[in-house]
């Protein structure tokens, strides 16, 4: 593949343009098959610089002559110059709707392959992708909203709210997740729908604190709210953006970016109002005993992060076949962050990079050596370090303060950066960990190893 992407770079050259006068122009076939395969990709949630080399890989299969791919967030854009007296051909299409569906990207990574090896002809190669494309995903929307549930039980049950705690972290998070359905069905903005998602957890988890105190029922019912905001941070656009900014693409590390925060303003506004609500109306949260777990490696915590991981992955449409690989991954993030922070006394961020890096490694080489995208691996496999508690503890603080209202606002917006900070350092950490496979290894889907990487060129000084 280096030695045939190299063949095709050469084709740039002038005095290949002067020879290249009689030439055919090429099949318009193969122009729709690179845009339409581009575009699923990315609305399916797949990384800017992934998507790029998938597209270079079918142009070069499918004898598109020099070819330049241009993706950002939302369009991609495919130039071709024929040669010769041929004005150059530039198709483009924009992604208007996506929705993450690893087991599409999944498909697509091994159409890419498969033509790129010579073992599709570009008429299977369309008929395949048009089957991809109306292929159902392996989960039924039911199980999907039950995977959300699932992520906010599981991590109740890791934050030691038990298994009662556990069961209204289920049914808050989905009715939240249901309400935001109802509202998109009719055509209401996706923050709305986010905040909306939130005041509906966080109304049920405040109600069920009032009645543990009210009855003395000695319940972690703040789990409940921890465990919702679990649900709803925004890990995958955390993880992309930081990966496209890594690999040079900018503008749509920018836009994800950008995005991350707008998910995060809506989940503050929605908590923060039933907080603030609920302090009016006597509803005293301790922040003394704010659910959190810790670095605690008991059975629970373990079940808890394996099943975040897992249950992540199921509403991203992770094939079930890579589950029990996720679920395992989980485990291994929070362990290698516990045991820092319990045996080295390290800094939160600290211990979330080191495992972060470890994941990254890890998810990395297992993607590369069963030729699968790596997103489906790493962006389920973080989520039991996400900071819903640290967003939680921040919000209350701001909320509700202690009797110095501005020592409270301070004391929650150092929480809130500890929040992004945190996040940040997920993101950060599985993309270096990747980088350190990248450098040893060779080869990608366009042949991008060690040294055919365009954002490994640098911009300063000379080689």
């Amino acid at each position: 593949m280096r030695d045939w992407r190299a063949a095709h770079e050469r084709e740039l050259t002038p005095d290949g343009l002067e020879e290249d006068e009689d030439v055919d122009l090429p099949d318009a076939r193969a122009i729709d098959l690179v845009l339409r395969a581009g575009e699923l990709m990315l609305a399916s949630g797949e990384g800017t610089e992934t998507v790029s080399e998938a597209m270079l890989s079918l142009s070069v299969a499918f004898d598109l002559p020099r070819s330049e791919v241009s993706v950002t967030f939302t369009t991609i854009t495919l130039s071709i110059h024929p040669g010769g007296d041929h004005h150059p051909i530039t198709g483009e299409r924009v992604v208007r709707r996506r929705a993450l569906d690893y087991f599409r990207v999944n498909e697509l990574h091994t159409l890419v392959q498969e033509s790129a090896l010579g073992l599709l002809e570009l008429e299977d190669a369309a008929a395949r992708l048009k089957q991809i494309r109306r292929a159902r995903m392996p989960y039924p929307n039911w199980v999907i909203a039950i995977g959300f549930g699932l992520i906010a039980s599981s991590a109740g049950l890791m934050v030691g709210g038990g298994f009662v705690v556990a069961a209204v972290a289920f049914m808050a998070t989905v009715l939240g997740d249901r309400t935001a359905v109802f509202l998109a069905k009719r055509g209401v903005a996706e923050f709305y729908q986010m905040t909306a998602a939130a005041i509906v957890a966080a109304t049920i988890g405040v109600a069920m604190l009032w009645v543990s105190s009210t009855l003395d029922l000695g319940l972690q019912a703040g789990a409940i709210i921890t465990g919702n905001i679990m649900a709803l941070l925004p890990g995958r656009p955390l993880v992309a953006s930081l990966q496209d900014g890594i690999s040079g693409t900018y503008v749509s590390a920018a836009a994800r970016l950008l995005e991350t925060f707008f998910i995060l303003g809506a989940i503050v506004s929605g908590v923060g109002v039933v907080a603030y609500t609920a302090g009016r109306l006597g509803v005293g949260i301790d922040l003394d005993s704010l659910p959190s777990a810790g670095t605690s490696l008991e059975l629970p915590v373990l079940v808890g992060a394996a099943g975040i991981a897992m249950a992540f992955a199921i509403s991203l449409a992770v094939p079930p076949r890579m589950l029990p690989t996720i679920g395992a991954l989980g485990v291994m993030i929070w362990v290698i962050y516990a045991g820092l922070r319990s045996l080295l006394d390290v800094p939160p961020v600290v211990g979330t990079v080191v495992g972060a890096i470890a994941v990254g490694m890890v998810g990395h080489w297992l993607a590369r050596r069963a030729h699968r995208p790596v997103l489906p691996y790493l962006v389920p496999s973080i989520a039991p370090l996400l900071p819903g508690s640290i967003l939680y503890r921040g919000l209350i603080q701001i909320t509700q303060g202690t009797d110095n209202l501005e020592i409270g606002a301070v004391a929650g917006l150092l929480s809130l950066a500890e929040a992004v900070m945190v996040g940040l350092a997920l993101g950060a950490g599985v993309n270096l960990g990747g980088e350190l496979v990248r450098a040893f290894q060779r080869g990608g889907l366009a042949g991008a190893g060690m040294r055919s990487r365009p954002a490994a060129r640098r911009t300063r000084g000379g080689y």
